[in-house]
């Protein structure tokens, strides 16, 4: 099937004595582009990240969000004094004692009673085995991912193939059009040429010349062939399905390029109107195509 570029999916599970969260939201992109948020104790694990999400998703901007969400921290408490803030405090409390005429000295405990003086950190260990408990996390999250991006994927590829058929249906009025084009083309020049000579006899080989070379010009039975080929190959492509969005982005470009080409050689009013309609689904389906992995 289809995979729309556009998806979210998350995942809990244990690692260690915690528990984990992990989160996947895609959005379109030309190339795979990731961007992954780890607790600084699973920052090691950013590569295998990487290489797991790679494998599931050709293309897409994907944000990772992998966080703890209950559970003991695990690691050893270091507690530092910050000692720009120890000096602040001091010279606030003499500033206190000489204003006020107060008694005794600023001690060590009365600067420590301030809780912003004294920082804590912790330095968090992952487990030795912490890849091996993430990655099926990751995993699932990544299904659940994917499963949404089918899902979305479908109607896409509904849409798409009903402005391939919308194309197709304008181009097959085309070619019902072309054969009471030429007669309507060969009328047109000889009403011009009777209107040039004033009346004088026409030679019929010469007009049968000047009519054939007009119609190799005008003649748009290979573009309509070609047109109906790069149709077709995209269905194909729909139907076949997986990562497919640079194909059709192929086909689409092909298709278009067909297409200017018949409105570019028609010199008829009626084939113009098909071709402004078949431009209209064109563009709807390069829309569309955007979300299309």
């Amino acid at each position: 099937m289809v995979l729309s570029m556009t998806g979210f999916g998350a995942a809990e599970g244990d690692l260690g004595t915690r528990r984990v969260r992990v989160e996947i939201r895609t959005v379109n992109h030309r190339f795979f582009n990731l961007s992954i948020r780890l607790p600084s104790e699973l920052g090691s694990l950013e590569a295998e990240c990487r290489e797991a999400l790679r494998r599931d998703f050709e293309r897409g901007h994907l944000s990772v969000s992998v966080r703890w969400t209950e559970g003991a921290v695990a690691g050893t408490v270091t507690d530092q004094v910050d000692w720009e803030r120890a000096g602040q405090v001091v010279e606030m409390l003499r500033a206190v004692t000489e204003r006020f005429a107060l008694a005794g000295e600023v001690t060590a405990e009365m600067v420590m009673r301030h809780s912003d003086v004294v920082r804590r950190t912790v330095e968090e260990a992952a487990p030795d085995d912490a890849w091996a408990q993430l990655a099926p996390i990751v995993a699932a999250a990544a299904m659940e991912c994917r499963t949404a991006r089918l899902r979305e994927g479908a109607v896409l590829a509904a849409d798409l193939g009903a402005r391939l058929d919308g194309v197709s249906a304008e181009a097959a009025l085309i070619k019902d059009q072309m054969g009471g084009r030429l007669v309507r083309e060969r009328d047109r020049l000889r009403a011009n040429v009777a209107q040039l000579i004033d009346g004088r006899s026409i030679d019929d080989q010469r007009l049968a010349h000047e009519l054939a070379m007009m119609a190799d010009r005008v003649d748009i039975a290979e573009e309509l062939v070609r047109l109906d080929a790069h149709a077709t190959a995209a269905r194909d492509a729909l139907a076949r399905g997986g990562p497919v969005g640079k194909a059709l982005g192929f086909l689409a470009q092909e298709i278009g390029r067909e297409v200017n080409t018949i409105g570019s050689k028609a010199n008829d009013a009626t084939i113009a109107h098909h071709v402004v309609a078949m431009k209209g689904e064109l563009e709807k389906f390069r829309e569309q195509l955007e979300n299309v992995e």
